[in-house]
């Protein structure tokens, strides 16, 4: 497998490549330390399988070029890493495309299960228990109710159809509609209904909540 890792650290590059020297599959790991030297790499057939980028770049905006990514190269799985555990963050990544939220203090073995996951097409995000979630009501105060989470459970249990499930897989890399649709050889309005369909059996909303619920079931079909 190859990976690009985008990360301003050296040291962080030597460490993964340390940390991933006995993953399987195999990782190829050709680390960059800019945007510039990102673009350079990815072009026409560069054969990545996964990009790591660090969100903190020096001086430069790994939110913004996320974006980029998952515009130029929709197919492209994106895993996320961060100094920041704010969830405000991780839910931004999420609802940019990202198939992993992987905060920097997290143990070695947490973080190779994370990439396997990603590698084996599901999605990872953190503890939920994360600074950036809002503090319970002073006294005195009403709560504000929220709707419970949609309840874990298997993804094949999930009352949706096949090519739902097909749905749901480009839902969770992060592609548009009309990626799906073109891919599937379907209409985007068609793509619409399945997501709906999705969203329904998931009890969310959004893109980004149907990604944090599948996180909490684990692997997705393939």
């Amino acid at each position: 497998m190859q990976l690009l890792l985008i990360d301003d650290h050296p040291l962080i590059h030597l460490a993964l490549q340390a940390l991933l020297a006995d993953f399987q599959p195999s990782v190829r790991l050709q680390p960059v330390l800019n945007i510039a030297a990102a673009r350079a790499a990815l072009q026409p057939g560069h054969g990545f399988e996964l990009v790591l980028l660090d969100l903190q770049l020096h001086e430069e905006d790994g939110f913004a070029f996320l974006d980029e990514l998952r515009e130029a190269h929709p197919e492209l799985p994106v895993a996320v890493m961060s100094a920041s555990d704010s969830m405000s963050d991780v839910i931004r990544a999420i609802d940019q495309g990202a198939m992993a939220y992987i905060p920097k203090t997290i143990e070695p073995a947490l973080m190779k299960e994370a990439l396997e996951l990603v590698v084996s097409g599901g999605i990872y995000v953190p503890s939920m228990r994360m600074t950036g979630v809002p503090p319970p009501p002073a006294p005195g105060q009403q709560a504000v109710a929220a709707p419970p989470p949609p309840r874990p459970q298997a993804l094949d249990r999930l009352p949706i159809t096949p090519r739902q499930q097909d749905v749901l897989h480009g839902l969770l890399l992060g592609k548009p509609n009309k990626l799906i649709a073109n891919e599937l050889g379907i209409s985007a309005d068609t793509v619409k209904d399945h997501v709906q369909a999705i969203f329904r059996a998931l009890g969310v909303r959004t893109r980004t909540q149907a990604v944090l619920a599948v996180s909490q079931m684990g692997k997705v079909n393939q």
